[in-house]
């Protein structure tokens, strides 16, 4: 059975962390610190450990400076997932930004917020371009919504124009692809079916997903980082870009649910920053205490 003492208490836990750092970053912003810029990683870290995600990542590593990380997508989860992994801004659907909560999490992350419309294409690449030309990274997931967990739906190559562009010195815009892969639960692989407690797609309601997920035990999500790519390695053309970029993300992703890819675990969160607070805390402790995690554990209401 799942265990439900569990998710309540990473649920108070996680609503605790947000109301406490939430006034911090409105006033990061709203002062220009610089802190505005680190404390979303640190958030998104310190979810992970609430939420008793493991992120492991294999491949190359994360590159540096500007550039836009695209990747699949199954799940609000993959926010704090790449959240955590780099400093970097995403890119989400205009209609991310009235949503309770989540949306204000968005703003406060420094999210730029894209419509799906040819008509505001050209505005919003002036926007991407700013935001890139400023220096920042940003993550994009291409697909342009959520799916089961299984596949790579196409990648659409409207949102790749930015690559088109050219940043101050000179230099192409790099688009580096990554695989995501929600792989195993309680050290055990996880079938096509069980998938559906991580990925959050079609109709299905984000309250008792995100309950049911909390009730969980410890999920592993693979990371197959790619090396980056820019508009010279595609000939020139923003599709063919597209459709690299999703051949790439297609494969590492495919390799994870197969187990070919199994990476190294991450440490998101230095010993020495406040993760340790939540990490070790008696709501850390508790939470082991009562899991209910075993070979013979049973999914269900």
């Amino acid at each position: 059975m799942n265990c439900y003492v569990c998710a309540a208490i990473r649920l108070t836990a996680y609503m605790l962390l947000t109301l406490v750092l939430l006034p911090v970053q409105m006033v990061a912003i709203a002062c220009n610190m610089r802190l505005a810029e680190q404390l979303p990683r640190v958030y998104h870290a310190l979810c992970l450990r609430i939420l008793h995600i493991e992120v492991r990542v294999s491949g190359g590593d994360l590159m540096d400076g500007p550039g836009v990380i695209v990747a699949n997508h199954a799940s609000y989860l993959d926010i704090p997932v790449l959240g955590a992994l780099t400093r970097a801004s995403f890119i989400a659907k205009t209609e991310v930004a009235s949503w309770p909560v989540f949306g204000l999490l968005a703003k406060l992350s420094r999210s730029t917020f894209v419509e799906r419309r040819a008509v505001r294409s050209r505005d919003q690449n002036d926007q991407l371009s700013e935001r890139l030309n400023n220096g920042d990274k940003l993550i994009l997931f291409p697909e342009g919504t959520s799916n089961d967990g299984n596949r790579v739906l196409p990648f659409k190559s409207t949102l790749f124009a930015a690559a088109e562009r050219t940043l101050p010195d000179g230099s192409q815009v790099k688009f580096q692809p990554v695989s995501i892969a929600a792989t195993r639960l309680d050290g055990a692989p996880i079938g096509r079916d069980l998938r559906a407690f991580y990925s959050w797609y079609g109709d299905m309601d984000l309250a008792p997903h995100l309950w049911q997920f909390m009730a969980l035990g410890k999920v592993t999500v693979e990371i197959v980082v790619h090396p980056p790519v820019t508009l010279a390695d595609a000939a020139g053309s923003r599709k063919e870009l597209a459709r690299m970029c999703e051949a790439k993300v297609a494969q590492g992703h495919q390799a994870a649910l197969r187990g070919i890819h199994q990476g190294v675990p991450v440490q998101l969160i230095d010993s020495d920053l406040s993760g340790e607070l939540v990490g070790f805390s008696p709501l850390a402790i508790i939470c082991e205490d009562f899991r209910l995690f075993g070979p013979d554990r049973q999914f269900g209401a």
